[in-house]
């Protein structure tokens, strides 16, 4: 299940989703559902949380390269 997108994992969870709001599964087969469905939202929590560190680690950069272009500048100016 790990192998999963983010986009899979989702579609997957819809269509728990619908399944389960339908009411026609029997209750061993809901709960099995029901299961599958916090296993994908878990997934899908953890593959949201992995992006969002990723463009915070992205911003920093790019954050740090201007405060790098910034204190050039200073530097510059300093020195005129």
């Amino acid at each position: 299940m790990s192998d999963l997108s983010f986009e899979q994992a989702m579609q997957q969870l819809e269509r728990i989703v619908v399944q389960l709001e339908q009411g026609e599964l029997p209750l061993e087969k809901a709960l099995e559902q029901f299961e599958e469905a916090v296993k994908l939202s878990r997934l899908s929590q953890q593959k949201l949380q992995q992006a969002e560190q990723k463009v915070s680690q992205l911003l920093q950069q790019q954050h740090g390269e201007q405060l790098g272009t910034f204190q050039t500048n200073n530097t510059d100016e300093d020195e005129a």
